[in-house]
């Protein structure tokens, strides 16, 4: 079992790596041409795959660490007691069922 996964690990982490690079944006690319990097991920597997996983490609704010983490902004979620325009939207709700009863009630 341990001789497959130390073929398997290192087999996925090329495909991976290769895919990523071949799907990236030039403009997101650092240090050489993608080209390049897909060479030396198909030619040097491990080694490849891991370098271009640390130094290739630039990563969004949310993954450079604390410093991304505070810059950015964070989006929870709110429960629908707290959100205004849940609220609003079950006003109306109301407004128009008691239009809609005030209607039949008319003769």
């Amino acid at each position: 079992m341990l001789r497959v996964l130390m073929f398997l690990v290192p087999l996925a982490l090329s495909v991976y790596a290769f895919i990523d690079c071949i799907s990236t944006k030039e403009d997101d690319i650092r240090h050489m041409p993608k080209p390049l990097w897909a060479i030396l991920v198909l030619l040097f597997p491990l080694v490849g795959s891991i370098s271009w996983l640390i130094a290739g490609k630039r990563r969004s704010p949310a993954a450079d660490g604390w410093s991304g983490m505070r810059d950015r902004r964070r989006q929870q979620w709110v429960a629908p007691d707290d959100n205004p325009e849940f609220l609003k939207s079950l006003d109306e709700d109301d407004d128009w069922k008691k239009d809609d009863r005030n209607k039949r009630d008319e003769p």
